[in-house]
């Protein structure tokens, strides 16, 4: 039994994964009662055939067997692009010359044709009006003048344009032999549905038909607006795919659902525990050292196109419209949703990291669903101001965005360290200080202080042999907060013009079999 005619299958709903994309498609069919076999797409040649899952929506009929079938076919002829050869770009103009010249040559034959049978007609008249004794001997020497004038004139048009087709013909025939020896076109993977369908009797029936497909990925990515004391957040889809078709106004959905993750378990290996005594020498000492430790470290790695932070659990968005998206691999950005609400800022400075006072903005997120970690374009009043990363967010919970560093502040940090030791013990102290001294370079019309928070850190002891004391009668002045993981904070007012000092004294202890300190 031989396929039926190609009926087409739309795509009408993607689910868009964060590393592949689920197809849907649907199709209203039209078999005859009993079993029918049907050709339908082209499909996507990228498919994954184990995916494949095709089923009867409404009608009384019933899908016997779905298979895809794939076939290299030539490509069909396109203009070529910046990425061709000057060769076959060459060979494109030559051929768009030649049909240019033969339209050209196709209106003077026409051309030609009429003024013939002008020249005839005009002919004609003379003779008919000879024989009834009407002679007009000026006008009809004056039209048949213009006639061969005009003939004469389109003739040699003609004849130039038959010897420029000829020509073309020849460096077109050349230029394309040429490009066959160079270059080899080559053949197009399109594929299909093979669909076997019974139905108990003839009359309309509709399809939907699932698919997975590689090289379909999306990223999430905001728009931030500050205006006084208003943010305004809009969250973007940014789609790329390349499956080889358009997706034209679909219905389209993004999920951070993680497929490939459970398609394997992890293996189970033994890990075998051992117990011994420790030596003299390491009873005698313990050996510390001092390492850098993130807080609260959560968000994708920086190493190429991130993951997508969904804070552990399946995240589902969609597009409140439907939607197109090119297949041509680039970056199209789809709004999703939006939301105003009311945003707190401060200047914050972190010395150690940064010379630079930025400007933090606190809001709490107000969009109806997590907010996913992604890029943010910040907009003021002044315009675009740059890019900041916004953390994953629960929905209600508070947020915060860095708006650029400002240009009136400037912060220089100075360090000392001094070592001795202490008690009977002889206990090595090492005595730590830091000096920041804050700027603030104003306009004339400048007259409201501002507050500044400065955030500087303390180490954080996790044995105790090393302890590690604030002291916070040298310190000046004195610190408005220290919390558990060491950062010690500051408000500190400046006018307009104004410096000041802060100073940061701290002591760290340890007992004398402490080594590595």
């Amino acid at each position: 039994m031989a396929p039926t005619p190609i009926t087409a299958l739309p795509v009408t709903a993607v689910t868009c994964l964060e590393d592949r994309a689920h197809v849907e498609r649907t199709a209203t069919l039209e078999p005859a009662a009993g079993v029918t076999r049907l050709r339908l797409g082209p499909v996507s040649a990228l498919a994954v055939d184990r995916t494949l899952r095709a089923e009867v929506t409404a009608g009384d009929a019933r899908v016997l067997d779905a298979r895809i079938v794939r076939s290299w076919t030539p490509r069909a002829p396109l203009p070529p692009t910046e990425d061709d050869s000057a060769l076959r770009r060459r060979f494109h103009a030559l051929e768009q010359e030649r049909l240019a010249e033969t339209r050209t040559r196709e209106r003077l034959e026409a051309r030609l044709a009429l003024l013939a049978q002008l020249a005839a007609d005009l002919l004609r008249e003379i003779g008919e009006g000879a024989g009834r004794g009407e002679l007009e001997r000026a006008r009809w020497s004056r039209e048949l003048d213009r006639v061969d004038a005009e003939r004469d004139a389109h003739g040699e048009r003609l004849r130039a344009s038959l010897a420029r087709i000829d020509a073309l013909e020849e460096e077109w025939a050349a230029a394309g032999r040429a490009l066959e020896e160079a270059e080899e076109e080559p053949a197009e993977l399109v594929a299909h549905l093979e669909l076997t369908l019974e139905a108990a009797a003839a009359g309309p029936v509709s399809l939907r038909v699932g698919h997975l497909t590689p090289c379909a990925l999306w990223r999430p990515a905001y728009r931030a607006t500050l205006a006084g004391g208003a943010l305004a957040l809009e969250t973007e889809a940014v789609v790329w795919q390349r499956t080889g078709e358009d997706w034209t106004g679909v219905a389209l959905t993004l999920s951070t659902a993680r497929s490939a993750l459970a398609s394997e378990p992890p293996r189970l290996v033994e890990d075998v525990l051992a117990l011994r005594d420790r030596s003299a020498e390491e009873r005698r000492t313990v050996e510390v050292e001092l390492r850098e430790e993130e807080i609260g470290s959560t968000g994708p790695s920086d190493e190429g196109l991130p993951g997508v932070d969904d804070g552990g659990e399946v995240r589902v968005l969609r597009t409140p419209v439907p939607v197109s998206v090119p297949g041509d691999g680039r970056a199209h950005r789809i709004p999703l949703t939006s939301f105003s609400t009311t945003a707190s800022s401060e200047f914050g400075a972190a010395p150690e990291l940064s010379p630079l006072v930025t400007r933090v903005v606190r809001f709490r997120n107000d969009a109806g669903h997590a907010l996913l970690a992604g890029p943010v374009d910040l907009v003021q009043d002044s315009g675009f101001t740059g890019r900041g990363e916004l953390r994953f967010t629960a929905p209600g919970a508070p947020a915060e965005l860095a708006f650029g560093s400002s240009d009136d502040y400037r912060v220089v940090r100075e360090t000392e360290e001094s070592r001795g030791t202490a008690g009977i013990a002889q206990r090595t102290v090492v005595t730590r200080t830091i000096r920041l001294h804050l700027s603030r370079f104003s306009g004339p019309g400048e007259r409201d202080e501002q507050v500044v928070t400065v955030r500087e850190r303390i180490p954080v002891s996790e044995v105790s042999a090393v302890e590690v004391r604030l002291r916070k009668e040298a310190c000046s002045p004195a610190p408005d907060e220290l919390d558990a993981e060491g950062i010690v904070r500051w408000d500190v007012r400046l006018p307009p013009g104004g410096r000041r000092t802060v100073t940061l004294v701290y002591e760290v202890s340890a007992a004398s079999k402490v080594a590595g300190l």
